[in-house]
């Protein structure tokens, strides 16, 4: 390779490598019998040194235009793969001045390259660093492969990390789901050989710089390069203009057009952007390598506008805006992408309203997100932040009141409403992404996910409080007898409040000595966990849903009193029968049972609403007597 450059590379050229498979058969590739033309392709075989090439692709508002260029050489068994076959590549070298100043450039992949007059491959590659523009590209043969049973080493290897990895035996834990979620989020490979993919430009509108800066951070990785750009709302059925009518005319999903695939639409919108290699009927093809290497897809495909291309030292890239969704992306393979005119891809409707203390107005965010198992939470994550950040971060000392209704089809919905404050969005973001994480990720059934309405209300000052004392009216106390507590929660802002209220102690209460706990609800929810767990684990769907209400409709704004009491009864499976008598007790403790049978545990509760968060808990001990 190093040879080869030396000799073929002067000052100011560009190469361009269009990879291949291996093995071509004379003429007609195998497998791509019946859609292989001779006289529309060229394959490796065909190709020999000093034949004059070009490109097409969109650098701004003159539309799709030629970029020319000159075949170097070819090469063979660029990268060896476990797959069958390996990868071959033709050298090129670019000669338009514009190639040549701006160097790869983010949105060109699937650029078709032409030789000879005929298509022979898309651009999808360059090296990191390189002195000059060097392209590789992905070759047509390959590409209309994908779909057919071809080579799909990368799919191959993304089928595998989809499962995220959760214990649904276990109680379920917000923060491990995050964590996991979050881990699975890896990009399979980025190239080969020292070689990158060409970078995807990911357009956003509508979000806040802080917000694409998180962004960037975690989808860089993926190959994507965030750029501000624009979007249509047409989607939700607003009426073109005449002018955008025309742009969408032109920019029809031909070879060398700009195509995106809008992740988020509407008021807020996140689109990946790239070129269209080949359109066979109602068939797209684009991109000359994997988007993210998911095999089977279905994700919006839309029109878009090239309104320039920005020369960057780190990176040029194609600054564009969506015009109209055409079609859906159905295949995601290791050599492109795969779309059909005229699809429509599910998408899920995101409703989200924010009141801000330093807004005069509620603002109401309407979009639509795609239907994917493990990039649905990803970007719900990131449209939340955009829609709470519109007007900047928030103040050291904030609090969070926020409502929550995730519809499912045939389902109950999950619905819940809480408080948060020092916290910014973690919880309300790690709630709603985990929870829709865990239902498109469970493992006992499809989850259609209709809607997701998000209510959030944000204020200055905080509301956390810690116990400064507990009083108890009396540590002793007879069966049957009420105690007096009495309560104070400090807070930083609000300084010291009392609560007092009494709690009942059962006449058949036998004498000793109990745990009375006064805690937040952090600690009442691991009290749950470990008393009752059956409430928070998912053995079915219906299940998962009613673990999932349980663990979020906990309130943070409330103080509770627990009075541990004395096993009573057993828990079957799901079942609670606290009542049970202690001889039946005995007959369904028999080890020889299949069921899953363990002790109840009973308890006494109290809770009121002090408005504020508490942080910690104090626990004290009460004596029963005769």
């Amino acid at each position: 390779m190093l040879k080869l450059r030396q000799n073929f590379i002067p000052f100011r050229f560009c190469i361009v490598i269009v990879l291949t498979g291996a093995l071509y058969a004379a003429g007609e590739p195998r497998g791509l019998e019946g859609i292989w033309d001779p006289d529309r392709y060229i394959s490796l075989d065909e190709i020999e040194p000093g034949m004059e090439a070009y490109c097409l692709t969109e650098y701004g508002v003159a539309g799709i235009e030629k970029f020319g260029m000159e075949v170097v050489d070819v090469i063979r068994n660029i990268n060896p793969s476990s797959s069958p076959g390996s990868r071959d590549a033709i050298l090129v070298k670019g000669t338009d001045e514009r190639f040549i100043h701006t160097g790869p450039v983010a949105g060109c992949s699937g650029s078709p390259v032409y030789i000879d007059g005929r298509l022979a491959g898309a651009l999808a590659f360059t090296w990191s660093y390189a002195k000059d523009p060097l392209y590789g590209a992905t070759p047509i043969a390959e590409m209309l492969a994908v779909g057919r049973g071809g080579r799909a080493d990368i799919s191959e290897q993304r089928a595998g990390q989809v499962d995220i990895g959760i214990d649904f035996t276990a109680p379920i834990d917000f923060a491990e789901v995050d964590r996991r979620l979050r881990s699975r989020l890896v990009r399979a490979s980025s190239g080969f050989r020292g070689a990158n993919y060409l970078p995807c430009p990911l357009i956003t509108s509508g979000l806040p710089a802080e917000v694409c800066e998180q962004l960037s951070a975690v989808v860089e990785p993926f190959g994507f390069v965030v750029v501000a750009g624009g979007s249509s709302r047409s989607e939700f059925g607003v009426r073109s203009s005449p002018e955008h009518a025309a742009l969408s005319t032109q920019n029809e999903l031909v070879p060398g057009a700009c195509l995106a695939v809008p992740m988020v639409s509407g008021d807020i919108s996140m689109s990946i952007s790239g070129t269209v290699t080949e359109v066979i009927g109602d068939k797209v093809y684009a991109f000359g390598h994997f988007l993210l290497g998911y095999g089977q897809i279905d994700l919006p495909m839309a029109t878009a506008k090239v309104h320039t291309v920005v020369s960057n030292m780190a990176s040029s890239f194609k600054l564009t805006s969506v015009l109209e969704t055409v079609g859906a992306v159905t295949t995601d393979e290791a050599t492109g992408i795969v779309g059909k005119i005229g699809a429509e891809a599910k998408m899920i409707p995101l409703t989200i309203r924010i009141d801000r203390y330093n807004d005069t107005e509620k603002r109401l965010y309407n979009c639509r997100l795609m239907n994917n198992r493990m990039l649905t939470p990803f970007y719900l994550r990131m449209v939340v932040a955009g829609a709470a950040f519109q007007l900047g971060d928030l103040p050291l000392e904030h609090m969070i009141e926020y409502e929550v209704d995730i519809g499912i089809k045939d389902a109950e919905s999950v619905t819940f409403e809480n408080i948060s404050s020092g916290m910014g969005l973690n919880e309300v973001v790690m709630e709603c992404y985990s929870c829709i994480g865990l239902l498109m990720n469970n493992p006992y059934g499809e989850v259609d996910i209709e809607s997701i309405n998000i209510e959030i209300r944000i204020m200055p000052g905080s509301v956390v409080s810690h116990i400064w004392s507990v009083d108890l009216s009396d540590s002793k106390v007879k069966a049957g007898q009420s105690i007096e507590i009495s309560a104070v929660l400090e807070s930083v802002l609000a300084g010291k409040k009392q609560y007092q209220w009494s709690l009942e102690i059962p006449e058949d209460l036998r004498e000793g000595k109990y745990e009375l706990t006064i805690c937040g609800q952090r600690d009442y929810e691991r009290f749950l966990v470990k008393t009752v767990p059956h409430r928070f684990i998912a053995q079915n769907l219906p299940g998962l849903i009613e673990a999932l209400n349980n663990s979020l409709q906990i309130d943070r704004n409330k103080l509770y009193c627990l009075l541990a009491l004395p096993s009573g009864g057993v828990i079957i499976e799901t079942a609670e029968l606290p009542d049970l008598p202690a001889t039946k007790v005995l007959l369904l403790q028999d080890t020889k049972r299949a069921l899953r049978i363990r002790p109840y545990s009973h308890w006494l509760e109290r809770n009121l609403e002090t408005g504020t968060i508490v942080i910690d808990k104090k626990v004290l001990q009460i004596t029963v007597e005769k």
